[in-house]
């Protein structure tokens, strides 16, 4: 690891808009009129976050915050559908939590392949074929794509270590990771130079557990000083800690007796961590002034209840015993933990009395309707077509919509909010009165005082070639035409 590495990002994800849907009207030689054959738009790609075991570091989010998916393409006609967005995957460490910016906590991504939906793609809008039925054979509108989610998330990693090695700066717990495991991590004679947690695979016999440092602890680390609130909460899902005591330090007023309680106090002030076992290493045996001072301490710490293990980097002493008591304590946690359950998929049927909407009056005297159906279907709506307007209130009638607003109090010409659409409502029906569906929105052409026979526009072509050409345009028009003036 380098000082690259980062561990929380502000990502701002977007997904993917659905297409629109195609208006078409299928037409050939002697059959101009063929009836709808518009496509429906692709649905919008997700955005999706999946452990990746070959990443490590949030990095690359760092310096690429916005992602988007791609967008669903439109329909066409012939019935020909747009093709649907492709989702982005976004590969993230183990141990990654993503979180909303208030806090709520959205997934704990923890396994090589565990993965979530960051956001949901929009859907297609429908063409006009898929819209005709009974009472439009022939519409003349499609519905739009819906815009794809776009949130904000907060992604923090929190290493997945099964020992955690906390202690003051230059204690050696850097060192001590480097002889216990293959990791290189910087190791340097001054202050902080650790400023990356580092972590390390152990192998003892057939065991094998993972070893992470938190940079240097100080007093006040969990209020903020030095770079322990930083990384503090890389140790949250460790199953044991080791407190690193440095036994040669010429600091005054240190000793392993006040270094331990200076690294309890800031360990109970992060919070979380009082059931996790604890070793104490006393470490630097080398020096012969540690090794007096940790027989001096080693009785007191042993009767707080701490296992302690003499080590030195230097010469490999007590390695070995400390290496076989934390896997003996990884053991006996994973054993303690309970085996996985199977992924069950829990099936929560709406009540039967459910509308699938709310409405509620706002102190403005505004009435909000709420519910997923409704703000999709006006989401999806092209507000310039007047066909897609009676179309949606047709809708939100079938749906109850109107009565309900009427049962809640609402006058004619009281303003409606749905989604972020606001109407002047004017209803077509009151509570306990009977509405028939489909006699807003249809389509003028297919309506009985329009439809004509071939004679009459056989005999219109006919007139409109004889006319003098002095004779205004509208004289001779077939019916049906736009410029026809019975």
């Amino acid at each position: 690891m380098t000082t690259s590495f980062v561990d929380r990002v502000v990502l701002h994800v977007q997904a993917g808009d659905g297409g629109h849907g195609c208006v078409s009207i299928h037409r050939e030689k002697f059959k101009p009129f063929g009836g709808p054959d518009g496509g429906n738009g692709g649905h919008g790609g997700n955005v999706v976050l999946t452990v990746d075991p070959g990443v490590h570091t949030l990095l690359d989010f760092r310096f690429r915050p916005h992602v988007r998916a791609g967008s669903g393409k439109g329909g066409a006609g012939s019935n020909r559908h747009g093709a649907g967005g492709e989702d982005l995957v976004l590969h993230v460490p183990d141990g990654t939590v993503v979180q909303r910016l208030d806090g709520e906590v959205v997934a704990d991504l923890v396994g090589t392949g565990t993965s979530v939906v960051a956001a949901h793609g929009g859907r297609g809008g429908r063409g006009n074929a898929a819209l005709a039925g009974p009472r439009r054979k022939a519409p003349g509108f499609a519905e739009l794509g819906e815009p794809g989610e776009r949130v904000d998330l907060v992604l923090e990693l929190k290493s997945v270590a099964d020992v955690g090695l906390v202690g003051f700066p230059s204690a050696g717990k850097s060192s001590l990771i480097s002889v216990l495991s293959a990791a290189r991590p910087k190791i340097a004679d001054y202050p902080f130079t650790t400023l990356v947690p580092n972590l390390g695979v152990v192998r003892v016999d057939d065991q094998t557990f993972t070893v992470a440092d938190v940079p240097g602890l100080i007093p006040g680390a969990a209020t903020g000083k030095g770079l322990g609130l930083t990384f503090l909460r890389h140790i949250e899902r460790c199953a044991v800690l080791v407190h690193v005591v440095d036994c040669a330090t010429l600091e005054p007023g240190r000793d392993p007796l006040s270094d331990i309680d200076a690294l309890e106090h800031e360990l109970a002030e992060y919070g979380g961590l009082a059931d996790r076992p604890r070793l104490v290493a006393l470490n630097k045996m080398d020096v012969p002034d540690a090794r007096a001072l940790a027989e001096l301490a080693r009785p007191e710490i042993e009767a707080r209840g701490l296992r302690v293990f003499e080590v030195s980097v230097a010469t490999r002493e007590g390695l070995r015993e400390l290496s076989f008591a934390l896997a003996e304590l990884v053991a006996q946690y994973r054993a303690a933990r309970p085996p996985a359950e199977p992924t069950r998929i829990v099936l929560r049927p709406a009540p039967i009395d459910d509308a699938g909407f709310t409405v509620a009056e706002d102190a403005d005297g505004t009435f909000v309707v709420r519910g997923p159906r409704p703000e999709r279907w006006v989401r999806q709506t092209n507000f310039d077509n007047d066909e897609a307007l009676g179309y949606l209130a047709d809708r939100l009638a079938r749906l109850g919509v109107e009565e309900a607003l009427a049962k809640a109090g609402a006058q004619p010409g009281v303003l409606v909010r749905i989604g972020t659409h606001e109407f002047d409502w004017v209803p077509t029906i009151y509570a306990g009165v009977a509405y028939t569906p489909g006699s807003r929105g249809a389509d003028y052409r297919l309506s009985q005082d329009t439809r004509v026979s071939a004679e009459e526009r056989k005999a219109a072509r006919k007139a409109r070639r004889q006319r003098p050409a002095d004779e205004p345009d509208d004289v001779g028009a077939e019916p049906g035409d736009a410029d026809y003036s019975p």
